[in-house]
């Protein structure tokens, strides 16, 4: 079945747990109408002037694509700041490549569409505050606090005798 979602039923609310300056506005017309996608995600938004997208950040494990609908935009990459407009299409690769975020430096608004890949899981890393984030759990981690594979597994063999003990 096709879900046509109008322009002119467009509704955009804030993102829930947004602090200043990462305020970003979403269309919520598609989940109005039910609208669950399994594979395809993606967001229509609305970055004021003003306004960042998100942390500086990139996936591990998902690829992303914009499309400039309105507006314009500064665009952070590990290559540079550069300004896209209406009509442009920009796509990242998954990994530190391919990372990015947005800034409203315009009087007006600008409405874009992001499309991105997910296979159930992601993680994505944030290089200027060194957090890591796990999706979908949405958990949070400090990458500076990266311990050993084996950190913490000591007495393995006493851990086994009380599993034993406590079975008979």
């Amino acid at each position: 079945m096709a879900t046509i979602l109008k322009s002119s039923e467009r509704e955009f609310q804030e993102a829930p747990n947004k602090i200043d300056n990462f305020k970003i506005l979403f269309d919520v017309s598609g989940i109005n109408k039910g609208l669950k996608p399994e594979n395809l995600n993606f967001d229509l938004r609305r970055l004021n002037p003003g306004r960042y997208s998100a942390p500086y950040h990139f996936h591990r494990y998902a690829e992303e694509l914009f499309m400039i609908i309105s507006g314009s935009v500064s665009l952070r990459t590990p290559q540079g700041l550069y300004v896209v407009n209406s009509g442009d299409l920009i796509f990242f690769e998954k990994g530190k490549t391919g990372a990015h975020q947005l800034y409203n430096h315009t009087t007006e608004d600008c409405v874009y569409l992001d499309i991105r890949t997910f296979m159930g899981f992601d993680v994505c890393e944030y290089p200027d505050s060194q957090k890591i984030f796990l999706a979908p759990s949405y958990e949070i981690f400090d990458k500076d606090s990266q311990v050993d594979y084996f950190h913490g597994e000591k007495n393995v063999a006493e851990k086994w005798r009380q599993l034993k003990t406590e079975e008979k």
